[in-house]
């Protein structure tokens, strides 16, 4: 696992923008695996202001999703995937046509868990999956204790992750579903590059025990650890609780410009 320490949020969004930006160069219909919530936001901020000005062509990118609440419908202004147009999608100039995710009003739902897995491997797999960490250590809606083998499936949210997306929902937990569909960690490691981005010193104990811990259950996020090719971006206060903050400091500085993260 190669851990980037970067000065602030805006320069891990560049990091990662540019990483992007050169898979496309190298494969322009790249499957790119996408997060909600704030912390990505600098990343599409970056990897748009490329688009926009000619470095990097997008047209072909595809865009894939990490999660979907259950039981609300495509187009709610709060469901991931609408998140994930006006976010995403709509700033590069791409259309639906370029998105894949899981059907959240499906009837059966454990079915379209498992045609979302179908899909991501019948596309060829994530080239690149991006991912915020919770300060729990959870990875999409993998909460702490998820089987680090599990496949796409529904989870029940806790009370306490209600409550804290309630404000996107005016304020209304009542608003708020129960249940998501998420990834999960078996199928979030098939991915052929993880790019995890924590920012902010509330990450900085999930950070540690996600890069220096055990692997474990209890972090989500440890299993990182198991894959071949994963880098963790963090800024100054997420790697706060980092032993070998330094040593990280010391191989990225002197790593070769041309290996990129």
């Amino acid at each position: 696992m190669e851990v980037v320490i970067v000065p602030d949020a805006k320069a891990g969004g560049e990091l990662i923008a540019e990483a992007m930006a050169q898979l496309l160069r190298r494969k322009p219909d790249a499957l790119l695996g996408v997060a909600t919530g704030s912390t990505p936001l600098p990343v599409y901020q970056a990897l748009t202001a490329k688009a926009r000005s000619g470095a990097v062509d997008v047209s072909r990118a595809r865009i894939a999703q990490l999660d979907e609440y259950v039981g609300l419908p495509a187009d709610h202004p709060e469901s991931y995937r609408s998140v994930l147009r006006r976010e995403v999608l709509e700033p590069l100039g791409l259309g639906m046509e370029a998105f894949m995710g899981p059907d959240g009003t499906a009837v059966d739902i454990p079915g379209a868990c498992a045609a979302y897995d179908r899909a991501l491997a019948e596309a060829g797999g994530v080239d690149l999956q991006l991912l915020g960490i919770g300060t729990d250590g959870h990875i999409g809606f993998n909460e702490p204790c998820s089987s680090l083998a599990s496949r796409t499936r529904i989870k029940t949210l806790t009370e306490q992750t209600r409550i804290d997306n309630a404000r996107f929902f005016g304020g209304d937990i009542e608003q708020v579903p129960h249940h998501v569909i998420t990834q999960g960690i078996g199928t979030i490691l098939e991915a052929r590059h993880l790019v995890l981005l924590a920012t902010g010193e509330g990450k900085a104990d999930a950070v540690a025990a996600t890069v220096e811990g055990p692997v474990a259950a209890v972090c989500p996020a440890s299993a990182l650890q198991l894959h071949p090719h994963a880098t963790v971006v963090v800024d100054e206060s997420a790697a706060s609780k980092l032993k070998h903050a330094d040593y990280f400091r010391h191989t990225y500085d002197n790593k070769p410009d041309w290996q990129g993260i």
